[in-house]
Order: structure tokens, then C-alpha cells, then sequence
């Protein structure tokens, strides 16, 4: 992966002398101690990361955090007290005014939470904005805004105005704003936290749609674990200031780093998190069409199951004997493509845990989870579906 941001120790500290608190962070003194003795406070300290071109990265937080703040940093909105930020290896910290305004321009795009949007203009005229400032010519803007206008889902809107529009319809014309300069960066600052819960879904799912064809980087900043978990390919969370724990959804569940990382999410809705393969179990017995049921039982005797799947030789599913199936149609001398069932469910690796439940609960054998070539992968037993979604039962993630 190639990293296209990169934060090197990025401090933000709002107050008349900020470096002079530096030093203060640095023996361990609080955030509320330094507010009480220097008027200081003390936004983000201390920050690195790395954020892989294409990926959409979420920060998460309790209010306070510093999590808003470090975005803002990212196209020095809040410039940074020390340290270094670096855009496609380029550090922004020692741009000058036109080379920083054409990252702002170019690179980077924002969406905030509250819409941002001008109330006198069309949906139209507020896509276009940001092309009218950059003086594109006005036919080429109008064709790059309809097209984006469209790409959001909201082709035949453009004559609207913002209050013509529901919550979730005017931060859709900000997300359709912010695509119009194509930019490779979006910054993103908690922009579905004002929106009702059933618009706050269609708009997550919405982005991934959009990120999965476009494929831009994303940083997304959010306090809702849930939210986090489900859209970020990695997540940061971070807690006074700090960045606490990096990783993928996966990685915080299993190994939290620390008691407040494992309090933060004891409520997430782990069946939206968890995929077939994070569950799944790699079977130890597998028989070849080309094997006879003499083979199939002992394997089935030999790692004490009571049924095995079937693999061709691109170790492909093909379906699933029994023990007692074979024990009676070796007796019938029957082949094991004949004693062979059809009537099992095959799942991909990616399907979430909240996808299997219903799967499991109907099949009568267990779900066959393959891989990207359609290889079988491993196998999950309505056990196995239960014991992800529980998270204190010691069940260790594959």
C-alpha cells in the first residue's frame, strides 16, 4: 500500500505561547492541568500516522478527543504547533500561500457536519461553487457538477434550493460539492451525525458505493463506534489529545490495546463487523471427486467428524457426504458422487456475520466460506456464528 498522508508528530496547542507547552505534555502533565496553570489547551499531541492511498481511515472519539481538531490539521485549518504533515511526500507545513492554496484547491476537499451550503443558490450553483472560484469556464463546471450531482444520487435536483431538501438530500449536494474539484483526499468531519438514524445509514451506504468506484482517500471523523467500525479500513482512536490504537476494525476488536479501547467498544454490533472469514474454521479433512467413500469415512473417523465437503481438483466446492451416507453407500457400493449432497450454502469470506445468522440457522450442514477464486476457504458451524458475535467469550479470531 502507499501511504499518500503521513502525520509525523503533529501537536496542535491553542493558546498565545503554545511551544512553550510542549515541553509541559511532555512530563506527563494533563490536559486539564496545563488549561489550569497556562490558559493552554492542549487539541492533539503527539499524533503519527499513516494513511494509505484509497482507504477510508476513521478517527474516533468521545467529544474532547481531538479528533475534529486533527483533521483540521491535515489542510491546516489548524496549524500544527509542531511537527510535519506530508501529502503525497510533499510537507504542506512549509508550503507557501499559493502552493497551500493549490492542495486546498486540487488535493484535499472538506465536508463538514453541517452542510455548509448557500441558501440563495440552486443545488447546481452550490456544486459548482468551488469550480466558479477556481475560474473554470462556466459550461465545463456545469458538466462536471451534473455529472457529480448524478453520481450522489440526486440527478434532476439541480433547480432545488437547500430548503427544498430533506437533512440527508442537502449533505449528499455537500458530498457532490466536494467531488466536483476531484479531489484525491476527502476530509471528512462527522458528516452524518446531525441526520436521523434511518438517513444516517443510507448515507453510509452511499459513500461506500461511491468510494468503491471512485476509490478516493478518505478520512472520516466520528464519535459513533458502530459507524467507525463499519466504514473504516482502519481506524484510529484516540483520547485527550492522543491517538490511543490504529488498526482495522478486526484488529481493535480482538486486541484492544488498552481497558478504555475495550470499554469504547463493548457495544458495538460485532455482526457488522465481523466477516465469514474472521469466524470461519480452516477444515483439517477435505475429499477429491476422484477419492471413493472408503477415503471420505476415513477421514470423517480420523478427525472425529460426521461429515466432510467434497473439493474438485481446483479445490472448488462441489458438496458434502455424510458418515452415515457413506457407511450406507459403501454397503449399496455406491460412488461418492452418488451418496454426495448438493443442498449446502456456500458464503464468501466477506459476507458479515449479521449476512450468515440466517443462513446457519436453515442449513443443515455447515456454511462452506470461499475465497476470491472460489476455493473453499473453511467451514462455520452455527456455533461458530455465535461465539463471534459474543465478546467476552475468549473465542480467538482466525
Amino acid at each position: 500500500m502507499t501511504a499518500q498522508i503521513k502525520l509525523e508528530h503533529v501537536s496542535k496547542i491553542f493558546g498565545p505561547k503554545p511551544k512553550s507547552v510542549i515541553p509541559m505534555v511532555k512530563q506527563g502533565m494533563s490536559k486539564e492541568e496545563i488549561l489550569k496553570k497556562t490558559g493552554h489547551t492542549v487539541g492533539v499531541y503527539d499524533a503519527s500516522l499513516e494513511i494509505n492511498k484509497g482507504e477510508i481511515f476513521v478517527i474516533m472519539g468521545l467529544s474532547g478527543s481531538g479528533k475534529s481538531t486533527l483533521i483540521r490539521c491535515f489542510n491546516l485549518l489548524n496549524k500544527p504547533t509542531d511537527g510535519a504533515i506530508y501529502i503525497d511526500d510533499q510537507n504542506i507545513m512549509t508550503s507557501n500561500s499559493s502552493g497551500l492554496k493549490k492542495v486546498r484547491q486540487e488535493k484535499i476537499a472538506m465536508v463538514f457536519q453541517h452542510f455548509g451550503l448557500f441558501s440563495h443558490r440552486t443545488v447546481l450553483a452550490n456544486v459548482e461553487y468551488g469550480l466558479e472560484i477556481r475560474k473554470i469556464p462556466k459550461a465545463k463546471r456545469r458538466e462536471i457538477a451534473l455529472k457529480n450531482i448524478e453520481i450522489v444520487g440526486l440527478k434532476g435536483y439541480g433547480d432545488k434550493y437547500p430548503d427544498e431538501l430533506s437533512g440527508g438530500m442537502q449533505q449528499r449536494v455537500g458530498l457532490a460539492r466536494a467531488l466536483s474539484n476531484d479531489p484525491d483526499i476527502l476530509l471528512m468531519d462527522e458528516p452524518f451525525s446531525a441526520l436521523d438514524p434511518l438517513i444516517r445509514r443510507e448515507m453510509q451506504l452511499e459513500l461506500l458505493d461511491i468510494q468503491n468506484r471512485l476509490q478516493k482517500t478518505i478520512v472520516f471523523i466520528t464519535h459513533d463506534v458502530n459507524e467507525a467500525f463499519k466504514l473504516g479500513d482502519r481506524v484510529a482512536v484516540m483520547k485527550d489529545g492522543r491517538v490511543v490504537q490504529v488498526g482495522t476494525p478486526e484488529e481493535i476488536i480482538e486486541k484492544p490495546a488498552n481497558d478504555y479501547i475495550s470499554e469504547f467498544i463493548k457495544d458495538i454490533d460485532r455482526s457488522k463487523v465481523l466477516q465469514a472469514e474472521h469466524v470461519m474454521i480452516k477444515p483439517n479433512a477435505l475429499v477429491s471427486l476422484k477419492d471413493g467413500l472408503n477415503v471420505a469415512i476415513k477421514e470423517m473417523k480420523a478427525n472425529g467428524i460426521s461429515s466432510v465437503f467434497v473439493v474438485d481438483r481446483q479445490r472448488q466446492v462441489k458438496g458434502i457426504v455424510t458418515i452415515d451416507d457413506a457407511i450406507k453407500g459403501r454397503e449399496k457400493k455406491q460412488t461418492l458422487e452418488e451418496v454426495m449432497r448438493h443442498d449446502i450454502s456456500i458464503v464468501k469470506g466477506d459476507e458479515y456475520v449479521s449476512e450468515l445468522i440466517p443462513k446457519v440457522l436453515e442449513s443443515k450442514f455447515p456454511l462452506a466460506v470461499v475465497n476470491k477464486e472460489n476455493k473453499l476457504a473453511g467451514f462455520i458451524l452455527r456455533v461458530h456464528v455465535l461465539a463471534g458475535l459474543t465478546a467476552d467469550n475468549g473465542f480467538a479470531l482466525n
